[in-house]
């Protein structure tokens, strides 16, 4: 199955980005969780870090099978706040951190009524 997110980063984006379902791949090296993102037609690997992983997503530990766990759960948000970021950066490949998931405009979260 390959569902695309095919609507654009947010109001003002300037490209059209993309996911496919493709699993993601666990980089023990950089201890992140790599993906792609298609930019413009273009692929582009992205990661997102284990801390972003263990703080947002609910990773117990940095094992290779608890941070994919993780990025399935969010897997939504995960690429929302990636398009934010790719859009912002003219599509080059991005490491989602921990602290980028509270930046004003790349939360979609954000200022919700808890």
């Amino acid at each position: 199955m390959n569902a695309i997110m095919s609507r654009p980063a947010y109001e003002d984006a300037t490209m059209h980005i993309t996911f496919k379902d493709d699993n993601p791949a666990f980089d023990g090296s950089s201890l992140t969780v790599r993906f792609t993102a298609n930019v413009d037609g273009e692929p582009v690997v992205c990661s997102i870090t284990a801390e972003a992983l263990e703080d947002h997503f609910g990773a117990q530990s940095p094992l290779e099978s608890q941070l994919l766990a993780a990025f399935e759960q969010g897997r939504g948000r995960i690429r929302s706040v990636c398009a934010e970021a790719l859009d912002q950066n003219d599509g080059e490949s991005v490491i989602l951190h921990s602290g980028l998931f509270r930046v004003e405009g790349l939360e979609p979260d954000r200022g919700a009524a808890a």
